[in-house]
C-alpha cells in the first residue's frame, strides 16, 4: 500500500480535526489563561521550563488518541486477515507501516505546541530542553503497539473508545495519587515541575519510558513466530522480564516525593559585570539588558547607607536568584542572592525594587527577631524595628516599597494596623529631621531598643 492511500484509509487523518482542535484550544486558551502572550514573553524564560510548560496539557491526549487509533488498525489488520495474505513479510513491518500514520498523529500532539511554544519565546531548543518531548514521543510508540494487539483480541468498535477513554482517565487520575507515590512518577507525565536553571534528571525521563515500554515489548512477543512449542516459552519469558522492569521502576519511582523527581540545577547562563561588587543576572531573564544600571544602583545605594551612618558591607557578589536553584543557598555577607531580574524586568518594580532588595539584604541587627509577629511573646518591638528599617528605605528612596510590605503585613496580625503604621511613620519622620550625625546615632538606638524589646540573639534581621 502506498503512503497516499495509506494516508486516505488511516483514521490518524479521519481524526485530524479532532486532536488538531484540542492542540490549538489548549494551547492559545488553556495555556495562557493565567499568562498573557506579553506577560510569557518578558521572562524569565528557560528553554527546558517552557517545554514543560507546552507539553504539561497535552500528555493525557496524546496517549489517548494514540492506543484509540492503533486499536482501531489492529481490528482492522485482523478483519482484513493481513496476516494470512502477506505471509512473507515480517509482521514487524506489516504492523508498522500500518501505525506509522496512528504515531505520527500522536507525535504531532507534542510536537506542535513545543514548536509554537520555542518560536513564541524565541528560545533556541537544547537536547535537554527537549528530553521531555523525547520521553513521550517513545511512550506513544509503546502504547501504538498495545493498542494494536488489543485491537486483535477484541472487537475494535468497543475497545477504541474504551481503551482510548481508560488511558486518559488513568494518566489524569495519577497526578492524584499520594500512596503509593510511584503511579505518579511512571505515567509518562512528569509529576515534577522545573524552576528556571533546572532539568530533568536521566531518571525521570527513563523510568516512566522503560515501565510503558516493558509492557509493549512483551505484548510484541505475542507475534514473533517461533517453534509451537516454544511459542509460549518465548512469550512467558517476555511477560517476565517485563513485569521485573517494570516493577524495578515502580520500586525506583516509590522513593521519589510527590512532585519532586530528579532534576539538577545550575544550567541557567549568566552575564556579569563589575566588581566589588560582581553582579551577574540571568542571560534570559528578561532584563539582563539592564545589568550595568542594575550594578550602579547596588553600590550607589549600599554608598548612600554606608555614608548615612548604617554599618553595612558592600559585598563581593550580587547574583540574581534565578540562578539559585531549587535548595536556594542562602545570602551572605559577602554574597547576595536578590531578585535582580524579577525585579528590574517589565513586570517588576524597577529600580526602585533593587533599592528595596538591597535594604533588605544589607541592614542587619544585632540580634534576631521571631520568624513570624504570631510567633513573637510580644509585638512591642514592632514600631521601633520597623521605623529602623523606614530611616534606612528613606535614604536610598526605598520607603515606598517598604511601607507598603509591612501595611499588608500589619493587616493580618494587628487589630490597629493603621495606628501601628502611623506611629512607624512619625518615628521616622522625626529622626530625618535631625542633624546627619544625629541620625546615624539615632539609627542605632533604635536598633538596640529593637534587640532590648524582642531580640532573641545575635545575628541577621530575621524576616517578620
Amino acid at each position: 500500500m502506498n503512503l497516499r492511500t495509506r494516508l486516505r484509509t488511516s483514521p490518524a487523518v479521519w481524526t485530524a480535526p479532532v486532536w488538531l482542535g484540542i492542540i490549538g484550544f489548549y494551547y492559545f486558551y488553556a495555556l495562557h489563561f493565567e499568562d498573557s502572550y506579553e506577560e510569557v514573553i518578558s521572562g524569565p524564560l528557560w528553554a527546558p521550563a517552557e517545554v514543560e510548560a507546552a507539553l504539561s496539557y497535552f500528555y493525557s491526549f496524546a496517549y489517548a488518541i494514540t492506543v484509540g487509533l492503533a486499536v482501531w488498525e489492529g481490528g482492522r489488520l485482523k478483519r482484513d486477515g493481513v496476516w494470512q495474505l502477506a505471509p512473507g513479510r515480517s509482521r514487524y513491518r506489516v504492523a508498522a507501516h500500518t501505525l506509522l500514520p496512528v504515531v505520527t498523529a500522536g507525535w504531532l500532539v507534542f510536537v506542535l505546541p513545543v514548536v509554537m511554544r520555542l518560536i513564541e519565546t524565541r528560545l533556541l531548543p537544547t537536547p535537554a530542553a527537549l528530553a521531555p518531548l523525547f520521553m513521550a514521543m517513545g511512550i506513544v510508540c509503546a502504547y501504538a503497539v498495545i493498542g494494536c494487539a488489543l485491537g486483535h483480541v477484541a472487537p475494535r468498535l468497543i475497545a477504541a473508545p474504551l481503551a482510548a477513554v481508560g488511558v486518559f482517565y488513568v494518566i489524569v487520575e495519577t497526578v492524584k495519587y499520594d500512596d503509593p507515590v510511584w503511579p505518579r512518577h511512571v505515567s509518562g507525565q512528569p509529576d515534577t515541575s522545573l524552576a528556571f536553571g533546572e532539568q530533568y534528571g536521566a531518571a525521570t525521563m527513563v523510568v516512566p519510558f522503560l515501565f510503558v515500554a516493558a509492557l509493549a515489548a512483551a505484548v510484541a512477543a505475542f507475534w514473533i513466530r517461533v517453534e509451537r512449542g516454544r511459542q509460549w516459552a518465548t512469550r512467558g519469558a517476555a511477560g517476565v522480564v517485563a513485569a521485573a522492569v517494570m516493577a524495578s521502576c515502580a520500586n525506583v519511582a516509590s522513593g521519589w516525593a510527590i512532585a519532586d523527581g530528579p532534576v539538577t540545577a545550575g544550567h541557567a547562563a549568566a552575564r556579569c559585570t563589575g566588581s566589588a561588587p560582581r553582579v551577574c543576572m540571568a542571560e534570559t531573564g528578561g532584563a539582563v539588558d539592564r545589568l550595568d544600571a542594575v550594578r550602579r544602583e547596588i553600590v550607589k545605594s549600599v554608598t548612600g547607607l554606608r555614608a548615612a551612618g548604617a554599618k553595612v558591607r558592600m559585598p563581593d557578589t550580587v547574583s540574581d536568584s534565578l540562578l539559585n536553584g531549587r535548595d536556594r543557598e542562602r545570602s551572605s555577607d559577602t554574597m547576595w542572592w536578590l531578585p535582580l531580574s524579577r525585579q528590574a524586568g517589565q513586570s517588576g518594580g524597577g529600580m526602585t525594587s533593587i533599592r528595596y532588595a538591597v535594604l533588605r539584604a544589607s541592614i542587619t541587627f544585632p540580634c534576631a527577631f521571631p520568624v513570624s509577629f504570631e510567633s513573637a511573646p510580644s509585638a512591642d518591638y514592632v514600631v521601633n524595628h520597623d521605623a529602623a528599617m523606614l530611616w534606612a528605605a528613606t535614604v536610598i528612596d526605598a520607603d515606598k516599597p517598604y511601607l507598603a510590605w509591612r501595611k499588608g503585613e500589619y493587616g493580618g496580625v494587628f487589630e490597629n494596623p493603621g495606628q501601628v503604621l502611623a506611629k512607624v511613620r512619625e518615628r521616622a519622620g522625626d529622626a530625618s529631621k535631625l542633624s546627619a550625625s544625629r541620625q546615624a546615632a539615632w539609627f542605632h538606638e533604635e536598633q538596640a531598643k529593637a534587640c532590648r524589646l524582642g531580640g532573641i540573639g545575635k545575628g541577621q534581621e530575621a524576616q517578620s
